[in-house]
């Protein structure tokens, strides 16, 4: 048996006995508290013990404490609360909020995926130690991600989409360029067949989330959010063969025909949602579908996208559809549907993503809730509850300090004194 499963099997049999021969790269976590998300509690005095990784043991005040394995390295994270590495359900990293409408054109291909590099460093400066790419071209998500994995680069877990599928002409085609130029996306597909192929390829080349956009959307041209772009046998093959992959699959969806239509289908969650209507949510929460509401974006947008390029017709559609979406997301809420955290990072700048928390809890969510949706709720619709989530033992040593209480003050969320990934300090300062 290997060190670690046997230190959880030990750790799993009695709080007071510690791993025989502890690992040489045990590390101890304290704080002042610590909020578990799984139970809504507040632990007083946490100390968190880490071993190759993940968690071996978490124990609070009042109970017995753990024995501290021998060399092990220390995080003392005084008068700080600890929540989980926090997850957000809808980024691009490989997009940037500056280059807007056509002067996005002037780069070459690999300035994105260079850009997203420091996107991806920038977002866990942030405190998100997870990520869902939702959408990159060239699979250039899938590249950063195995940079970060073999340490090339520093950034978050990133679960990549690579492209997008959806229609000819439809939202995750190339909308931008005339016939002339003959460019479309090779995500792109017309039948229930071409997009069950598309969804293979885009497994065989790393994908490990299925997108699709089931309506047309803001930032594409000559589309309309509310319009359904895929026929409900379309979606509900993409759907179906995502999961034959055993992967998850993502619904683009503004509109409320396609929102309905998505859920039907068998999607994971759906993003966006802007126009979901009653039936939609009662769909929703019969199907336990989640859903991620990109709420912070759109002042941003108004404010700074005609400076960036962004062309008018896009401006005008975030405007219609940025006041509608907040209050279907009120109406969710208070209806209990399943909330996760996607914001649509890259249409504002990456690494401000903390900022919807404060929206989110504005228009309805407890802050334990807002918490919950950029964590376990965010890890269980990505299927990956083992791993990322909570403070817990099993689960990778993701931490966030943070100064203060996020449960009386939400946007302390948005300046982390520390970030932990995997029992390593990342970013921010601890005490020596």
């Amino acid at each position: 048996m290997s060190i670690l499963p046997l230190a959880l099997a030990l750790v799993a049999a009695s709080p007071q006995e510690a791993p025989a021969a502890p690992p040489a790269d045990s590390v101890v976590i304290t704080a002042d508290r610590m909020i578990d998300v799984v139970t809504g509690k507040v632990i007083e005095r946490p100390v968190i013990v880490a071993a190759k990784g993940r968690i071996v043991s978490v124990v609070g005040e009042g109970t017995s404490r753990p024995v501290i394995p021998a060399g092990a390295r220390r995080i003392d994270l005084p008068g700080r609360t600890l929540v989980p590495g926090l997850i957000d359900m809808h980024v691009h990293l490989t997009s940037n909020p500056k280059y807007g409408g056509y002067s996005r054109y002037q780069f070459t291909d690999s300035f994105w995926t260079a850009q997203g590099v420091g996107n991806a460093e920038r977002t866990l400066r942030a405190g998100f130690t997870t990520v869902r790419n939702v959408g990159s071209d060239d699979y250039a998500d899938v590249g950063i991600k195995q940079a970060i994995e073999e340490g090339w680069v520093t950034g978050p877990r990133i679960v990549p989409a690579a492209y997008a599928l959806g229609a000819t002409g439809g939202h995750c085609d190339e909308t931008f360029l005339p016939p002339s130029y003959n460019k479309k996306s090779p995500a792109v597909g017309d039948s229930p067949e071409e997009l069950r192929r598309r969804v293979r390829e885009q497994r065989k080349y790393g994908a490990e989330i299925i997108k699709a956009c089931a309506t047309g959307g803001v930032f594409s041209r000559n589309t309309e959010p509310g319009v359904q772009q895929l026929s409900p046998e379309e979606l509900k093959a993409i759907a179906d063969e995502a999961h034959f992959w055993k992967l998850k699959a993502a619904a683009h969806a503004h509109g409320a025909d396609g929102i309905r239509a998505a859920i039907e289908a068998g999607f994971d969650t759906i993003e966006h949602v802007s126009f979901i209507d009653d039936a939609g949510i009662k769909a929703a929460k019969a199907k336990g579908t989640f859903l991620g509401f990109d709420i912070y974006n759109t002042e941003y947008t108004l404010s700074e996208g005609e400076k960036n390029g962004v062309l008018p017709e896009n401006i005008e559609k975030e405007r219609r559809v940025g006041t509608i979406q907040r209050e279907n997301f009120r109406k969710a809420a208070q209806a209990g549907a399943r909330m996760i955290f996607s914001t649509d990072a890259g249409i504002y700048p990456h690494g401000d993503n903390a900022r919807q928390f404060a929206v989110m809890v504005r228009y309805g969510l407890t802050p334990l809730q807002a918490i919950q949706a950029a964590t376990s709720n965010a890890a269980e619709a990505l299927g990956r509850s083992q791993d990322v989530g909570a403070i817990a033992v099993g689960r990778y040593a993701d931490i966030v300090a943070v100064a203060g209480d996020p449960l009386a003050d939400i946007r302390t969320l948005e300046k982390p004194v520390a970030v932990i990934k995997g029992g390593e300090v990342v970013a921010g300062t601890v005490a020596p």
